[in-house]
Order: C-alpha cells, then sequence, then structure tokens
C-alpha cells in the first residue's frame, strides 16, 4: 500500500527513479510547483482512489479482526464478570433484605404477643386490687360499724343510766316537794313512806 502510495506519489511530482542513489535531487521551483498543482492530471484524494480500495478493505478486515478479538477476549469478558458480580451483589442483598424483613416480622409479632400479653396481666392486676380494695374496704366498714355498735351501745347505757339516775333524783325531789306542801298545809308531819307511796302512784 504503501509503496504504491509513494511511487504515485514520485509519478505526480516527476521524480525520476533512474538517477544514482548519492545523486542530489533536484527541487522544483515555485512557478513548476504551481503549474503542477493547478493541472488537470493531478492525482486524486488517496482513500477515494479506487486504486487503493482493495488495500484498505484489507487493513479494515485486519483491524476489525484485532478489534473483534480484543473485544472477545478481554473488554467481554470483563463486561461479563463486572455484570455477573453485579447480579450476585443485588441477589444477596436482597437475600439480606428479605432476612431481615423476616426477622422484622418476627420482632413485630413477638412485640404483639408480649404487648397483649402486658395488657391481660395489667387487666388481671387492676381486677386483683380492685377486688383487694373492695375486701379491705369492706373489712373496715364492718370494723367500724361494729366499733360504732359499741359506742351506740354504751351510749344508751349511759343514757338509761342517766335517766334512772334522774328518775330517782326526781321521785326524791318530788317527795320532799310534796313532804313540805303537806307540812305546810296541814300542819302536821306526814310519814315519808306514805309520800313515796303516793308519788310512785302518781309517777305510774
Amino acid at each position: 500500500m504503501f509503496v504504491t502510495q509513494a511511487l504515485a506519489q514520485d509519478h505526480a511530482t516527476g521524480t525520476d527513479h533512474s538517477a544514482p542513489p548519492n545523486a542530489v535531487p533536484v527541487m522544483p521551483t515555485n512557478a513548476e510547483t504551481v503549474a503542477h498543482e493547478g493541472g488537470h492530471d493531478a492525482a486524486p484524494f488517496p482513500p477515494m482512489n479506487p486504486e487503493y480500495f482493495a488495500s484498505q478493505l484489507l487493513w479494515l478486515a485486519i483491524t476489525f479482526g484485532v478489534f473483534y478479538y480484543v473485544l472477545s477476549k478481554i473488554i467481554l469478558p470483563r463486561l461479563g464478570e463486572i455484570i455477573e458480580n453485579r447480579q450476585a451483589r443485588i441477589t444477596t442483598d436482597l437475600s439480606a433484605a428479605e432476612r431481615m424483613r423476616a426477622d422484622a416480622d418476627e420482632a413485630q409479632a413477638a412485640y404483639e404477643q408480649e404487648l397483649a400479653s402486658a395488657r391481660e396481666n395489667s387487666h388481671r392486676i387492676a381486677i386483683e386490687a380492685r377486688d383487694a380494695a373492695r375486701t379491705d374496704a369492706d373489712a373496715q366498714r364492718k370494723r367500724i360499724e361494729a366499733e360504732l355498735d359499741g359506742r351506740l351501745e354504751s351510749a344508751q347505757a349511759r343514757i338509761e343510766d342517766i335517766k334512772s339516775k334522774a328518775l330517782a333524783d326526781v321521785d326524791a325531789i318530788a317527795e320532799e316537794a310534796t313532804d313540805a306542801i303537806m307540812t305546810e298545809l296541814t300542819g302536821q308531819q306526814v310519814p315519808r313512806e306514805d309520800v313515796s307511796r303516793a308519788v310512785r302512784s302518781v309517777r305510774a
């Protein structure tokens, strides 16, 4: 490819290959260069030259083969390994998330069970406390009632005693008053037994 391209450039520039190797090449003047470039027989751009299509296709095939080899042997395996690692990591993360969700469900179930047990215990304790308070209240009420009954009986006994003493004093006062009245009215001393009998008969 490069040899053919060099020959084409030599033909285009008019280089003579029959000259000896040690000969100094003659550089074209500016006028010759302008005349050559302005001519209609200039060679086309090499990539567009049909003469080089075969070599270009060959190098294209070689480049594509090398690129395919590198892609299939290096890049694609690495990409596959990366994808497999990510897939394994995703699977591991999903397994861990599922396990954590199961643990959370178990913890929630245990919490709900403990909460239900605590509510039941608190209800039972409340009932027991209420029953104990009711029992204590009943016992205290009975004790207070018994104490009040004892005080009432004692008060009634004292009232009866005071009443008896008062009645006895009233009888004595009535007997004395009757005796004094009879003495004043009759001018005679009336026997005390008769006065007491008369007072008792009136009080009865």
